[in-house]
């Protein structure tokens, strides 16, 4: 069982990841939301995840996880300070996004609380609890 379950985590954070990189980019360039300073910089932490997952499942190099989990940490700390500016629970005089638009800007409300920031924040989530649980699983093997 665990062994098929580390089969399936691979290409799981393949799939979240590349979701992500295309939702984000159907927001911007379909929708025409720009995206906020903080939603850059989660973006730079996804996008190469999305890579680096193809190129290892393409290569067979189950070491690619080792490559993206930094990302998807760094991009999950981001997230998650975006998501308590977004949801005021952290004051607005210490966010970072000056120019542009705010990054407490509701853009997107899904079924009233289903936002931007928090689908960025599912997916950091996801894609880390997903990679640090394939390590564990191929360290038992």
């Amino acid at each position: 069982m665990k062994k098929n379950l580390s089969n399936y985590l691979y290409p799981f954070v393949l799939l979240i990841s590349a979701m992500a990189t295309l939702g984000s980019l159907y927001f911007s360039e379909v929708m025409k939301l720009p995206p906020c300073s903080l939603c850059w910089y989660q973006r730079i932490f996804m996008y190469p995840i999305a890579f680096i997952m193809a190129v290892g499942l393409f290569r067979k190099d189950k070491n690619s996880v080792f490559y993206a989990l930094p990302l998807a940490l760094i991009g999950l700390i981001i997230s998650i300070y975006h998501n308590l500016l977004y949801y005021d629970i952290l004051p607005e005089s210490i966010q970072p996004c000056t120019t542009g638009v705010s990054c407490t800007t509701a853009q997107l409300d899904w079924l009233g609380f289903i936002s931007i920031p928090l689908l960025s924040l599912i997916a950091f989530i996801t894609i880390t609890a997903s990679l640090l649980l394939y390590i564990l699983l191929s360290r038992k093997n």
